[in-house]
């Protein structure tokens, strides 16, 4: 897969162009961090069942709301997919969890 700037898309685009329809993706950058990603949709790519691993596979670096749009399901529907597959819909760390612990005392002392 290549990788390109978003600078060198506006100067390669037609290139770029050739390789996805050979099948070959294409990942774009802005200032270091991956923008997108460009991906030929031939040879059932389109099919559901594939949008929906590609938007499991992207969850976490994408959000619920975004991963739903590109499997083709609602939201309800997103999470009920992450759900069957065991997939937590929250990353809550050590740190995140003192910090609950800590709110939750407060509570606790309140009269």
């Amino acid at each position: 897969m290549d990788t390109l700037t978003i600078d060198e898309v506006g100067s390669q685009l037609q290139r770029l162009l050739a390789d996805i329809a050979r099948g070959k993706p294409a990942m774009i950058t802005k200032d270091g961090h991956p923008l997108c990603m460009a991906v030929p949709m031939g040879a059932g790519l389109e099919a559901p069942t594939v949008q929906v691993e590609l938007a499991v596979g992207l969850f976490g670096q994408i959000g619920l709301g975004m991963a739903a749009r590109i499997a083709g399901l609602s939201i309800s529907e997103m999470i009920d997919e992450l759900g069957k597959r065991a997939i937590p819909m929250l990353s809550y760390d050590q740190e995140d969890f003192r910090k609950e612990m800590e709110y939750v005392r407060t509570l606790t002392r309140r009269e």
